[in-house]
């Protein structure tokens, strides 16, 4: 049966790295005999200059009814001056929260032909491979009430950070199953000590640890986590955490690795229907040079045929080449500023390497 692919570029480099991206799945497609349908739309702020807000509705049924979805990058300074409820960024936010995507999985591993490329010491990096799960569609980012109001003067901002029982188990759940199936260790973070909803948050994790006995769970307060992080990154394995700590965190992992253009995501419903990204951002500042680092777009390819669509193999041979492409040395801008390849060319390398 034919499965369907929503492919929305974006903004900035996305248009760039989607091309790159899409050019190496073509291959595969032809490679495996994939059943797969693909389809592209406007998103952010390209959506916003054709249609006049950062999403339509048409899009996001398009979406719903896609079994999964890639998307490049949304954002730029062209659209910082407008209200907060029509930037780009809110494109991707209705994304999330219409398709119910709340299991974010961001990778973060070293090839050992890139652990020179971070900016901690090699020893330090070489094999890491640690995997953050982030709750997505909660937490401080969607909770209400939100805004700002005038008073005695003055303007003030606020946000509410809230969780339920139900939205912390549902993402535990996640991670826990993670764990088994990776080295069975699982950090929880949070700040307990001082926010009453991590608190909750705290507990519920704890209580759900006794289904999971060959899990090896522990805490830890996430200030102290993000030095743990450039301290020692390999003691973790899966971390698990909500919206807004991972956001932070899932970006400072990334640069371990050298480049977060080489970071693939994951965002998942219950369906595991999912949304597949970059985790680099849309980069405005070097759009149309070539300079973009396609790997990270081609790793979520990867990850959207393993999760989404049930073809782990081709999933594999796309890993596999773009592995086989760092070992043999080529590298974009972001890795080596003095040598490099354009994105174009890099995308042709890994076809290359495709088996």
């Amino acid at each position: 049966m034919t499965k369907r692919i929503l492919c929305l570029a974006g903004d900035g480099i996305g248009p760039e790295v989607m091309s790159a991206a899409l050019q190496v799945l073509q291959r595969v497609i032809e490679q495996y005999q994939l059943p797969l349908e693909l389809e592209h739309e406007l998103v952010g702020g390209a959506s916003i200059d054709a249609q006049g807000t950062p999403i339509t509705d048409s899009v996001l049924k398009k979406a719903a009814s896609a079994d999964a979805v890639l998307l490049g990058a949304v954002g730029g300074p062209k659209w910082d001056q407008l209200p907060m409820e029509q930037r780009p960024e809110k494109g991707l936010l209705a994304l999330r929260k219409h398709l119910d995507l709340f299991a974010n999985l961001r990778p973060a591993t070293v090839h050992p032909a890139l652990a020179e490329a971070s900016s901690l010491k090699s020893e330090l990096v070489a094999g890491l491979d640690l995997l953050i799960i982030r709750e997505l569609t909660g937490g401080i980012y969607f909770g209400q009430p939100r805004g700002v109001r005038e008073e005695n003067g003055e303007r003030i901002g606020y946000n509410t950070y809230v969780y339920s029982e139900t939205e912390i188990k549902r993402i535990a759940k996640v991670a826990f199953e993670t764990a088994q199936k990776r080295n069975k260790k699982l950090c929880s973070v949070d700040k307990a000590n001082v926010l009453e909803v991590t608190r909750l948050w705290r507990e519920v994790v704890q209580n759900m640890s006794a289904e999971y006995p060959d899990v090896e769970l522990t805490h830890m307060y996430v200030d102290n986590a993000a030095m743990q992080l450039v301290r020692y990154p390999k003691q973790f394995d899966v971390v698990l955490t909500g919206n807004m700590f991972g956001d932070i965190l899932s970006d400072q992992a990334a640069m371990l690795t050298g480049s977060i253009g080489m970071l693939p995501s994951a965002s998942l419903n219950a369906q595991n229907q999912g949304m597949y990204e970059p985790c680099h951002g849309s980069a405005p500042d070097i759009a149309g040079q070539g300079k973009a680092n396609p790997l990270a777009m081609i790793l979520s390819v990867a990850m959207m045929l393993k999760y989404s669509l049930s073809e782990a193999k081709a999933a594999a041979t796309i890993e596999e080449a773009v592995y086989k492409t760092i070992d043999g040395g080529l590298r974009t801008a972001d890795l080596n500023q003095d040598e490099w390849i354009s994105t174009e060319e890099m995308a042709k390398a890994v076809i290359n390497q495709l088996i």
